[in-house]
């Protein structure tokens, strides 16, 4: 049974209680959008660059690609730079350039 929800002017939507507690979704957690053959598919995205330590040896653990190595160094490249980001607008990190 689907679930319904609605999109605010901004495009933002409420991903549904039931949904984020199945899916194991907290605050902040990633998720990636497929469209395929006209349907909407969403995924968690739960891969982290912490997620690679120890990939080169890892009993009963599949080695990762190089494609899903590169996609976690750049999503942690990402809220890195999100939070840094952030920070300089809060006035956390100050501008010593004079």
């Amino acid at each position: 049974m689907g679930m319904i929800g609605s999109v605010t002017s901004k495009g933002q939507t409420t991903v549904p209680k039931a949904v984020r507690d199945k899916l194991g979704l907290e605050r902040g957690a990633r998720i990636e959008w497929t469209l395929e053959e006209g349907r909407a598919i969403v995924r968690p995205r739960k891969l982290r660059a912490v997620d690679l330590a120890g990939i080169l040896h890892r009993p009963g653990m599949k080695p990762l690609t190089i494609e899903e190595m590169d996609e976690a160094i750049m999503e942690a490249v990402a809220e890195d730079d999100a939070r840094i980001q952030r920070e300089w607008h809060s006035g956390i990190i100050e501008d010593d350039r004079d």
